[in-house]
């Protein structure tokens, strides 16, 4: 049986908590899928890895080029949202990854560029040998009842400057 596990909250980790799985999982030579919903770039570590991790890894990103912020949002954003749950949906059916990892889903929900009915009804279709990882802040609280596993992911202490270690945050 598959289940639905839910990274949430303001604190950093919720994509690595999520790639920590993906790495499990291809370690057991599992197939596996991620998502990732806002997100362009390439110089990441989990996008870099994908080519040494086939068969059993691939990513797919589903972002507009550049940070363009919340509140900056528009139809081109909705319309990737939308093309990345398609491509879900199609995934799941042809592919039957063990894991798929919807990376900032809750993000793009609570951005209205997707619907919760939609995502609530993909949830449903999902087959029950696919275990699903949703992540990002702001994870509505019918995702949160709908998921079978749900950690809030919060922020107790960061340093005062903004810190991106290769490797770490990227």
């Amino acid at each position: 049986m598959g289940y639905v596990y839910l990274y949430t909250g303001s604190g950093a980790g919720k994509t690595a908590n999520a790639l920590g799985l993906a790495l499990r999982s291809v370690g057991h030579k599992h197939k596996v899928v991620i998502i990732q919903f806002l997100k362009w770039w390439k110089n990441t570590g989990e996008y870099k890895i994908r080519k040494k991790l086939e068969p059993y890894y691939e990513i797919y990103q589903f972002g507009r080029k550049g940070w363009h912020g919340l509140s900056n949002l528009g139809e081109q954003d909705r319309e990737l949202a939308r093309e990345a749950l398609k491509f879900a949906e199609k995934t799941v059916k042809e592919k039957k990854p063990h894991l798929l990892i919807l990376d900032e889903i809750n993000l793009a929900l609570h951005c209205n560029l997707l619907s919760l009915k939609e995502v609530l009804e993909f949830l449903n279709r999902i087959p029950e040998k696919t275990n699903v990882v949703l992540t990002g802040r702001f994870a509505p609280k019918e995702l949160v009842k709908r998921a079978d596993f749900v950690n809030e992911i919060i922020a107790i202490k960061y340093p005062k400057e903004m810190v991106t270690t290769k490797g770490i945050q990227y």
